[in-house]
């Protein structure tokens, strides 16, 4: 085998390689939207629920109960460290904010939930146990934390997938809010 051809059998599949790299780089950099998966309940109505109430045998909680007002469902669990690491900017928008924030804590026993509120401090004005995961599965849950925000038509608004902050709270749910429900957060 010549030079030349074991120089060619080594550049052609560095230049295929470098090429797809920069055509893998050029489009990352012009993607719309990374990292956002949109939801397809944003715009439509939200799926009816009624779930049980945490510590509250017998009881449930729904969909209907909310009718006609806004609303926050925080879909969370006490094995997830990033409910954990949202937990406290939660507890200051319960503090600040006049919507009520659902927790829906997601396949927790009640012993496990109720151990982690207690320890962690209650944002939720109800909390509602999906032990067998339909709720997830009809609002389209993943992953926890995953936080929905609900008009009072019913109505799906905005999605947020993984941890609320102060910023996401502020951009994408007070932004959306009624002024005298949105509140504010430190």
């Amino acid at each position: 085998m010549s030079d030349k051809a074991r120089v060619l059998r080594f550049l052609i599949p560095l230049a295929a390689f470098v090429l797809i790299g920069i055509v893998f780089a050029v489009g990352v950099k012009h993607s719309p939207e990374v990292g956002d998966i949109p939801s397809p309940l944003v715009g439509k109505s939200a799926p009816a629920w009624n779930l049980p109430v945490l510590d509250a045998t017998g009881r449930t909680f729904g969909s209907q109960d909310l009718r006609g007002r806004w609303y926050v469902v925080n879909v969370w669990g006490s094995w997830c460290f990033a409910c954990s690491d949202e937990h406290k900017t939660l507890l200051d928008i319960a503090r600040h904010a006049s919507v009520p924030i659902i927790g829906v804590d997601w396949l927790d026993d009640d012993a496990q939930a109720a151990d982690y509120l207690t320890k962690l401090g209650n944002p939720y004005a109800t909390v509602a146990t999906d032990h067998d995961g339909h709720f997830a599965i009809d609002w389209g849950v993943y992953k926890a934390p995953e936080t929905f925000l609900v008009n009072p038509a019913g109505v799906v608004v905005f999605k947020q997938i993984g941890e609320m902050t102060p910023q996401a709270w502020q951009k994408e749910f007070a932004a959306r809010l009624p002024p005298q429900l949105a509140g504010r957060t430190s």
